[in-house]
Formats: C-alpha cells, structure tokens, sequence
C-alpha cells in the first residue's frame, strides 16, 4: 500500500477521534466526482466491487452485503428488524455506550432484552456469558466489538465458541462499527451471522453508509419469520435483490444509492485490500501498541483496564483528577489535532479519546506522531509534567 497522503501538508488540524478518521487524497477525489446515475455502468461495477471487496474484509466466502445509505446505527435497525420478532428473546453483552444504544434499539423492535453489563473498562467473563446462555433460549446474542465509549475490545471468538457450544441455532450479531478493518474478524471462521459496520472508521471513507454483512444462516432466520418485517426502508426482503443485481452489475432500483460515497468506499477498499488483512490489522496492533506506550509514558492509564482488553482502533484514557477533558481538548486543537472527550455517563469529563485506524495506523503519515506530541504538549500545559518525556518512535508500520 502506497504510504503517500498530499493531505498531510495540511492547514487544518487532523481529525484523530474515533471516527469519522482521516483520508487519503484519492478517496476524497473519489467523493468529489461529478453527478453520476446510479444507473451508469461505471457505478454499477464499482458498487459490485464494493460488495465483493467486502466479503474479502469480514473474511467469508458467501456472506451477504448490505451497503445502504445512513449511518452505523441503521445497521442495528436493520439487525433488528429483519431478524427479531415481537417477544423474541436477544442476549445483548454491554461494555458500554453503544452496547446500551444496541440493547435499546433490539427492545425496540419487540425483543425480550437479557443485557449481561460489565464495569467501565472491562468485558464479561466467558463463564458469566456461558451461564445466561445455558438459562434461556435466545433468538441473537449481540457483542460490540470495540464499545467507542470505552475503548474496550470483545472477545468475539469467545462468545461465538459458546454461542456454538450452548446453543448453537443462535445468531451471532457483532456490532463492528468502530473495529472492521482494524480488529481481527474472521466471519466463517469463528461462526459469525452479522457485522454491523460504516463507511467512516477503518473502512477509510466519508460518513453516510451503513454496511452490514449477513450469514446464510441469517438469512434462512428471515426468510422464516412467521411475521412481516416491520420496517420498510431497512427491510433486506427489498434490498437483497438490489444487491445481488449491483453484484451481477445490472443495477435495479429501490431507493437511491449514495452515489459519491460509494465511489469513495470502492476506493478506500481498493488501497485496503493492495495489501492483505492480516497485514493490516498486524498494522493497527503496532500503531496501537505505540500509542499506549506514550500512555504509559505520560503516567496515565487506558480505561480498558487490561492490554488485552484494548482495541487497536481507539484509545481511551483516564486523566489526572487535577484536569478535565474541557482542558485538554482545546489545547489540542491549538496544536492542530482534533480528539474526542468522553461520553460515558457520569464520567464523560474524565477522560479523552484517540481515533488511530486507518491510514493513520496504516501508512507513515505522521499522524500518530504528531497526535501523540501534541497530546503531550497540552498534558504539560494542563500541569501533567509526566507528559514531558511523551513522544517518540520506532520504525512506522508498513503495508
């Protein structure tokens, strides 16, 4: 993968948050096209590349794409509401925001909601999962890959092992909007029904595309449903045959596809997969690797409270009870980086958030070591000497 980015030579700060992530130059020209039907033949094969290309990232051979216009939350809808009917038992496993934000969405289309919560900074013991299985029947059991509140990584595989073990005619649902394309997922693999994703993290492009990719088995579940989906534009009876058209590059219409932003998703896939995914997610281990090295550094501490239990997309850190995310944040973006504060109840002001996926994980940019610089710089101005000795590196990652 090329590691050249004209953007860098940049007079405005770099968005470091945890998404939406910054881009290379030739997604940006790809969203920057002139108007196009979404009949064109030029569309058309790059929307069925689009949806071949990522099969190839959630690694599965007969998986089936959803790419529809809207955000990472129409892909909880669109879980829901073809795949739960009213009463229907859904085991939700929060390590955060969005996994309550999940666990809403399912009650809101009728599901009978187990939420199994863990602390801040923590996941479910495997034991505790095995148990809520073994006591009831549950339609989907649902896991947050990386919870961007929390900066917390699930353990996926292991929910999907006992999802087979215990029961095993149970959907396993992942919620991987702020981990596809940066975190290991192996969707045949490890048994794994859905993926909820978007455009706007890993994947490298715009905000506007709610992705999702659903097993076989998925859609045998909505194919069976003894009631109709209650829903009309997130309803995969409509879309199913809308992708499969793109794919065979005859396109079909139901609603307007986001043109632009599919071309930029084309292109984001295309600089992706130049090189392979274990490459890439080996990529964003090492970035992340060094980015909690600086934490370290710093004297601070990630809110995922184990090495293992943090993602490679994002960075959650406590700060020093003498400063507030309202302090930090400012300060930052004097020195030309945007990060984000935190958004757990309660204890949003107490820490920060570093976005470092993508070709800021990716590519030798200077994005990491200027984020991680001037995140030292203000700690220090803040009054957390321990910043001081903050930055340096080793040899960038390269694909």
């Amino acid at each position: 993968m090329s590691t050249s980015n004209n953007n860098s030579e940049r007079s405005r700060p770099l968005c470091m948050i945890p998404g939406p992530v910054e881009m290379s130059d030739t997604v940006l020209k790809a969203n920057s096209t002139p108007a196009t039907a979404h009949t064109d033949p030029v569309f058309s094969e790059a929307f069925g590349q689009v949806i071949e290309k990522l099969r190839t990232v959630v690694g599965t051979k007969d998986g089936q794409p959803f790419v529809i216009a809207g955000s990472g939350t129409l892909g909880w809808d669109q879980t829901a509401a073809n795949l739960v009917e009213e009463g229907e038992n859904v085991l939700v496993l929060s390590n955060g925001y969005f996994g309550e934000g999940l666990a809403d969405c399912m009650e809101t289309y009728g599901a009978q909601v187990t939420c199994l919560r863990a602390e801040p900074g923590k996941r479910q013991p495997l034991a505790e999962i095995a148990q809520a299985l073994r006591a009831k029947k549950y339609k989907l059991v649902t896991v947050t890959q990386v919870d961007t509140s929390t900066g917390v990584l699930a353990d996926v595989k292991g929910v999907a092992d006992l999802v087979k073990e215990h029961s095993p005619e149970t959907l396993v649902v992942v919620d991987g909007v702020c981990a596809t394309a940066a975190e290991r997922l192996y969707f045949d693999q490890w048994g794994v029904d859905v993926v909820v994703t978007a455009s706007q993290k890993a994947l490298g492009s715009p905000p506007g595309i709610s992705v999702v990719v659903a097993s076989q088995k998925a859609l045998s579940v909505l194919a069976a449903r003894k009631t109709r989906v209650p829903a009309y534009y997130v309803n995969w009876n409509r879309w199913l045959p809308i992708m499969k058209s793109y794919e065979a590059r005859a396109p079909k219409y139901f609603a307007t596809p986001c043109v632009q932003a599919i071309f930029a998703l084309n292109t984001s896939l295309t600089e992706i997969l130049s090189s392979s995914m274990e490459k890439v997610f080996a990529a964003h281990e090492q970035t992340a690797a060094r980015v909690r090295a600086a934490v370290n550094k710093w004297e601070l501490s990630t809110v995922a409270t184990a090495p293992e239990l943090c993602s490679n997309a994002m960075t959650a850190v406590w700060l020093p009870e003498t400063i507030k995310a309202a302090d930090l944040l400012p300060k930052l973006k004097a020195r030309g980086v945007v990060a984000a504060g935190g958004i757990l109840s309660g204890k949003a002001h107490r820490y920060f958030r570093l976005g470092h996926m993508g070709i800021s994980a990716t590519r030798d940019n200077g994005f990491v070591d200027a984020t991680l610089r001037a995140v030292a710089e203000a700690l220090e101005e803040c009054g957390h000497g321990a910043a001081a000795a903050a930055t340096g590196r080793s040899s960038p990652p390269r694909l």
